[in-house]
């Protein structure tokens, strides 16, 4: 069966080529998605500043879930510092050196950088050029390159800025590590991080004829609860960032393969259907000379196989490609860093062909099944004629999907609030587009009656446009499945965006009460707000710091971990300088042991006030807060709101991230106020609130890159299924022109179907996505309008009108090319 799949698929390339194509993209998208899960599991960089050292000891980053999830922990969990000594007790360690990392700036030099103690500089590629190793609090070893730009000598002094708070250090020597660090003794390295008592990491030399991985298991059994790092895994350790690029590699390339799975399974079902309607007198002969039901599946099976198999595997070796392209472009829009490595193993190519397999080979066994169910003689007759009727399993199954669709979209989200509303919502588009493929040939017939009524009947093009609707309507319903679906993808995804990102913007600008506002780069050191409280015209101060905290809670009777956007904010007269948008409790009571959560995280978690909330902050600390208020503002300003302490004495630095000012101070008086603290500048409000909206719009840039791979992959789709469809109608256009027509009447009614379609596709998709937008915007904003920019949306309707039209105007064209005889002694 397979020889005689082959010389079918070799003798019918063109009925064949739509469906190629299909498979073919969808392998490369696949591919390019495994990658990515693969090099978030895998991949990384090299350790820099702890290359010499075999071992490096941290402590546990990441805390496991009830359902085995790894969740990571957003700010760095530290060590005891008397853990060095014990850990430098172990057997076959030959030094344990325990490091901090602080980072700070130079007044007028914009390069970051990053402070440790000396002890630390013999594990990397740092050598001391010149001068001594610092003794003394108010001594320093700089990188050479930076003091050759500044012209800093030993015996000079420097001024650095942590937290915002400028302190001056005399260069006592100079390294060649070629790195922006700068070195302090220990002891005043640890004692500007914040946390005298506490060392980052602990990185560990081994006694010679000791491997890394002996060692490392030593350190494990004498020291319980330590996570040691060997090899390449130590970056992980080293650059917290790695490790959080890894978890967002596995996310996103979760969520991106799984809808482009059920993307490729929606195309290559319909590309396969309308190839399969094409040959019903090619399967009426085999029928009619004795052919059985279960040869003919067996001959489309095995043609499926071929096809699908040789496609994907081609379609592999480009997807390896673009996955390198989305790294890159993750890397410029900040998402993974610079030096993140991906790797390329044969399983994403195997995953990525055995998927495109599995999916294609049901979709044409599928759509096969009216050519092989019915009697030859009606297989022949339906050969000339498609069956005027749909299947009453297809309608059926059809309307019961546009039901499940908008009561998932819109009913949902009015009864259960959080995730549950959120993935109802989204799920229901592509329930609304399965069903609208199901019941296209019906919608498209509808359509083309609207038109009729409209006048478009009333010429003659428009009249056989219609009729040609109606007649061939299962045909032309497959090939405009893809054309719907990325009407409603595009829609919802842009419009998903767009809506989250108007809704945090409204409220940044509404709850952002403050007169002025302090920024710096590396963050502000809480002791600046007392500074600031003393400046005359200051009425109120808000030390505001960010990071994200693990929330346990109960979902559908399991425990449910997931990551949350928090604030810590100081209470007193927080009301003068933000506005949360309070709608049950009282943000005064935000103090010890309180919290404050936003609409969305209270209907996630299912509490109100009154009620406690278990979490982990930032660096894995356990904490147990009770609800104090719910607020409507957490788009702008997070999910969850805790006391400021609470919040800045569990992240890495221990800064804040702005502080708010109400009142009218003098500029002079600011300025004067501030004189210690180079970093720090002072804002209005207007300026404020625009640098937060551009900084959350830009982080939607990584999700809208991943939507144009999945639209780019539906527009050519679009093409592809429109292109075989319009250019296997060479004999009838031939036998128009035979019987009269002139060319351009020809054309004119191609020009008519393609409005069917247009309309059709535009019109549906748009009411698809109207189900989950509607959800959506309940469950962010409590409201059932979602934003939709007129120009957006004018833009998505103009590529739906240039793709279709054109994949069908075009290939007319082309078609009509040979003349009519000629034409007509073409094969099908």
């Amino acid at each position: 069966m397979f020889s005689l799949a082959w010389q079918t698929i070799r003798a019918r390339r063109a009925s064949f080529a739509a469906a190629f194509v299909a498979v073919f993209l969808g392998s490369a998208l696949i591919t390019a998605s495994g990658v990515l899960l693969d090099s978030g599991v895998r991949a990384g960089i090299q350790p820099q500043r702890y290359a010499a050292a075999p071992v490096l000891v941290t402590a546990g980053q990441t805390v496991s879930t009830e359902v085995g999830v790894e969740q990571r922990f957003a700010e760095r969990v530290p060590l005891p510092l008397g853990l060095v000594d014990e850990i430098a007790r172990v057997p076959g360690v030959s030094e344990a050196v325990g490091d901090v990392s602080v980072r700070a700036a130079r007044r007028g030099d914009t390069t970051p950088l990053s402070v440790h103690g000396w002890s630390s500089a013999q594990l990397g590629p740092v050598t001391l050029n010149d001068g001594r190793a610092p003794e003394a609090p108010d001594e320093i070893v700089l990188d050479g390159g930076i003091a050759e730009r500044s012209a800093v000598r030993i015996g000079d002094e420097v001024e650095l800025a942590i937290g915002a708070v400028a302190t001056r250090y005399r260069v006592v020597g100079t390294t060649t590590s070629g790195q922006a660090s700068v070195f302090l003794t220990d002891e005043q390295a640890r004692l500007i991080s914040g946390r005298p008592d506490q060392v980052d990491a602990v990185a560990v030399l081994a006694a010679p004829g000791v491997t890394a991985d002996e060692l490392a298991q030593r350190i494990r059994r004498a020291v319980p609860g330590v996570t040691t790092f060997v090899g390449d895994d130590r970056a992980d350790a080293e650059f917290l960032d790695v490790g959080a690029a890894r978890s967002f590699l596995v996310i996103i390339s979760g969520s991106f393969g799984g809808t482009m799975l059920m993307i490729v399974l929606l195309v290559v079902a319909a590309t396969l259907g309308l190839s399969v309607q094409q040959r019903r007198r090619e399967f009426a002969l085999l029928r009619a000379i004795a052919a059985g039901p279960r040869q003919i599946y067996r001959l489309i099976g095995a043609e499926t196989v071929l096809l699908s198999s040789v496609a994907a595997a081609l379609g592999a070796l480009p997807g390896i490609g673009l996955s390198f392209l989305l790294r890159d472009a993750l890397v410029r829009v900040g998402a993974v860093p610079a030096e993140f490595r991906f790797v390329i193993g044969p399983l994403p190519v195997v995953v990525a062909v055995a998927a495109c397999v599995a999916t294609s080979l049901p979709a044409g066994l599928v759509v096969a099944r009216r050519a092989v169910r019915i009697s030859p003689v009606a297989a022949l007759g339906e050969a000339a004629v498609e069956p005027p009727r749909l299947g009453r399993v297809r309608l059926a199954v059809g309307w019961v999907l546009v039901i499940a669709g908008v009561v998932a979209g819109v009913a949902v989200p009015m009864v259960l609030g959080g995730p549950a509303a959120m993935g109802g919502a989204a799920g229901s588009a592509m329930l609304l587009v399965i069903a609208v493929a199901l019941l296209g040939p019906r919608l498209l017939t509808a359509t083309a009656g609207l038109l009729d009524r409209l006048g478009m009947g009333r010429a003659p093009a428009g009249f056989l446009a219609g009729a040609n609707t109606r007649a061939r309507s299962r045909r032309l319903g497959s090939a405009t499945t893809p054309l719907i679906m990325g009407v409603t993808l595009a829609a919802v995804q842009i419009f998903t965006m767009t809506t989250t990102t108007a809704a945090a913007q409204r409220q940044t600008d509404t709850g952002v009460l403050a007169d002025r506002v302090l920024v710096a780069r590396d963050g502000i050191a809480p002791t600046v707000a007392d500074t600031v409280r003393q400046v005359p015209g200051v009425d109120a101060v808000t030390s505001v710091a960010r990071t994200q905290v693990l929330v346990t809670y109960d979902q559908f009777g399991d425990k449910a971990t997931e990551s949350y956007a928090a604030q810590g904010v100081t209470p007193d007269r927080l009301g003068d300088v933000m506005d949360l948008d309070v709608r049950r409790g009282d943000l005064a009571g935000l103090t010890g042991d309180a919290v404050a959560v936003s609409r969305f995280a209270a209907g996630t978690f299912g509490v109100d006030v009154g009620s406690t909330l278990t979490m982990r902050l930032g660096d894995g600390t356990s904490h147990t807060a009770r609800v104090v208020a719910v607020y409507g503002s957490g788009l702008g300003f997070g999910d969850l709101t805790l006391p400021h302490d609470v919040v800045v004495d569990h992240t890495t630095t221990r800064l804040d991230a702005e502080i708010l000012i109400a009142g009218a101070p003098s500029d002079l008086a600011l300025r004067n106020a501030l004189a210690s603290h180079p970093e720090v500048q002072v804002v209005d409000r207007i300026s404020f609130t625009a640098d937060r909206n551009s900084a959350a719009a830009a982080q939607s840039t990584v999700t809208l890159l991943l939507n144009l791979v999945l639209l780019g992959f539906i527009a050519i789709a679009v093409v592809n299924i429109l292109v075989l469809a319009t250019a296997a109608r060479v004999r009838e256009f031939a036998l128009l022109r035979l019987v009269g027509a002139k060319p351009r009447q020809v054309r004119a009614m191609m020009r008519g179907e393609a409005g069917i379609v247009v309309v059709a596709s535009v019109v549906l998709g748009s009411l698809a996505a109207l189900p989950p937008l509607i959800g959506i915007s309940l469950s962010l904003t409590a409201s059932a309008l979602p934003t939709v920019p007129p120009l957006i949306y004018l833009a998505i309707v103009a590529a739906a009108v240039a793709f279709g039209w054109g994949s069908i105007a075009i290939p007319t064209r082309i078609a009509m090319r040979p003349t009519p005889v000629t034409a007509m002694r073409t094969g099908e």
